[in-house]
């Protein structure tokens, strides 16, 4: 007959290797939602590189355009306070906020298929 001492082992051991598979996928998870909130973060920054510098170029354009030296950073300034008061004035709007959420959530815990990925 088997022993009962036996049974209580492999029943351990099965579940101590589920508990550590859950810790791993955990883990996983855990370290792929911070890599893509890194790679949201430098994304950002580059993006205010890319456009700090198309504004300095657009309002060198500008300035050449008008004559004026001063004139295209202050149209450059204008259009960026007239987008200032549009995305202030659009803060609470619900569908504003379910866009930005909607696409926060996709890129930060949506996981590629696997499946796809070793093909």
């Amino acid at each position: 007959m088997v022993k009962l001492g036996e049974i209580l082992n492999t029943v351990k051991g099965i579940v101590e290797t589920k508990i550590e598979l859950v810790k791993n996928e955990i883990q996983e998870e855990f370290i792929g939602i911070v890599f893509r909130i890194l790679l949201l973060t430098f994304m950002i920054a580059l993006g205010l590189l890319v456009l700090l510098f198309f504004s300095f170029s657009l309002a060198f354009f500008l300035s050449q355009y008008t004559k004026s030296p001063y004139m295209g950073f202050l149209l450059v300034g204008g259009l960026y306070l007239i987008l200032f008061g549009a995305v202030y004035y659009a803060r609470y709007s619900d569908r504003m906020q379910r866009g930005v959420e909607i696409g926060l959530r996709r890129f930060v815990f949506s996981k590629r298929n696997r499946k796809k990925d070793n093909e």
